[in-house]
Order: C-alpha cells, then sequence, then structure tokens
C-alpha cells in the first residue's frame, strides 16, 4: 500500500443500499471505495484497481463470500480482506477466518466501529512481511518479464505467456521453495475452488516445463512432490 494516495476499499455486497451507505461513508473519510454486487463484478475491478481492503458478504448470490475469501487470499496474501454477515455464530467467526479473512463483522453494524476494523487491518498491511523472492523473477537463465507477460532468456530469447502459466508462475514465483498443492494453486490461476477431477494445473505445469526446463521430462526447476503438489525450486540449475 501506497501511503501517498488515500486507501481503497472494495465493498463486495448484493445490497444496493448497503453498498451506497459505505460508499458515501468511506467516500466522506477520505478513502477511495468501489462497489461490486457479486465475485464476477468484484474481479474485473480487482484487476483494474489498487485496492487496499475488501469487505465482503457472506451471503453473496452464486459463490458466497467465505469461497470468495480462499480465492482472495490465494490471488494475494497482503489483501486486507473483512467478511461482513448477518450471522453472529462463534462457529461461523471461525469458519469465515480459516478461509484467510482478516477480520468478521456481524450486521447489523455500526460504521464507526467498521472504520475502525478497517483501519487496524491496514495497520497490519503495512507490517505485513512481503513474500519471500530469494531469486526474485529469474528462473534458471529464464527472467520473467511482468509488464509484458513473457519470459526472456538469453540472446534476448522471448517467450510469450499465457494468462494461466504466468498466474501458475507468479504463485509459484511468491512462494519459491515451498510445496504448493493443486488445491491452493487453482484459485489462484482460475478463481474458483479446486476440483480433484481438474487436471488443469497438470496441463500448466507442463507447459511451462516445456518453457523453462532444459528437459521437460526431467525437470529441475519446477518440481513434482509426489501426494503433495509442485516447487520451485529454491536454486536454479543454469543461473
Amino acid at each position: 500500500m501506497n501511503a501517498e494516495r488515500p486507501p481503497c476499499l472494495l465493498v463486495v455486497d448484493d445490497d444496493p443500499v448497503t453498498c451506497a451507505r459505505l460508499e458515501s461513508y468511506f467516500g466522506q473519510q477520505g478513502y477511495t471505495v468501489f462497489a461490486a454486487a457479486s465475485g464476477s463484478e468484484m474481479w474485473p475491478l480487482l484487476r483494474g484497481q489498487r485496492v487496499d481492503v475488501v469487505l465482503l458478504d457472506v451471503g453473496l448470490p452464486g459463490k458466497d463470500g467465505l469461497e470468495l475469501a480462499r480465492e482472495l487470499r490465494a490471488h494475494d496474501e497482503h489483501l486486507g480482506i473483512i467478511l461482513v454477515t448477518g450471522r453472529s455464530d462463534d462457529v461461523d467467526k471461525i469458519v469465515g477466518l480459516e478461509s484467510g479473512a482478516d477480520d468478521y463483522v456481524t450486521k447489523p453494524f455500526n460504521s464507526r466501529e467498521l472504520l475502525a476494523r478497517v483501519k487496524i487491518v491496514l495497520r497490519g498491511l503495512r507490517h505485513r512481511p512481503p513474500s519471500p523472492q530469494p531469486d526474485g523473477l529469474q528462473i534458471g537463465p529464464w527472467a520473467l518479464d511482468v509488464a509484458h507477460r513473457r519470459l526472456v532468456g538469453p540472446g534476448d530469447r522471448r517467450q510469450t505467456l499465457t494468462r494461466g502459466e504466468f498466474e501458475l508462475l507468479q504463485m509459484l514465483l511468491r512462494h519459491r521453495g515451498t510445496v504448493l498443492s493443486r488445491e491452493r494453486l487453482a484459485p489462484a490461476v482460475s478463481h474458483r475452488s479446486w476440483d480433484p477431477n481438474d487436471r488443469s494445473i497438470d496441463v500448466l505445469v507442463s507447459r511451462l516445463r516445456e518453457k523453462v526446463e532444459d528437459d521437460a521430462r526431467q525437470p529441475e526447476r519446477i518440481l513434482t512432490v509426489r501426494g503433495e503438489g509442485y516447487l520451485l525450486a529454491s536454486e536454479s540449475p543454469g543461473v
């Protein structure tokens, strides 16, 4: 989050009255505020805006807030997420926080209380350590050109990445040296929950290996950890 710009808030709620109320209140407090009525409206806004905190209603049509919170956390570890719900059971709160949310607010809520909770989450974001990237954006002899979504290699060789390949590689780079399960990778790439019958992650890994490995049949950079998932090696051969 950049201290020189106002904090940006995204309200995801299918109640237009709630959205209007929060847009007005937080706007008066100096926040930039956007609103979406569903998960499908939320993702384009997140891709187009630098959002700091998402106020996410649990009872959304289609994908509910708990499922979206898991996808958001897989998509961005440094995004503030506050769940808003009409249920106050302790079990619901625990499930909400386990989904990756930073906080949990029940309706009806006081706007000043919600503002205080947003400020607490923002303070936490400032102190949240960045994801480790020991070798930066380097994969063997290849460097990831984020702006143009491509790989650049020796002799200015270039390989364009599809959206899925790009997002998967970014996820692996953010967690270099850590085993990531297909269940964790799927929401970051497809923005939906993982289906055990879905082999799209395996297909994307195979495609990436064709591009970054010296021998895709004997990978040394993107490794398979049997029964667990995939791992981007901490030290890439050929660097």
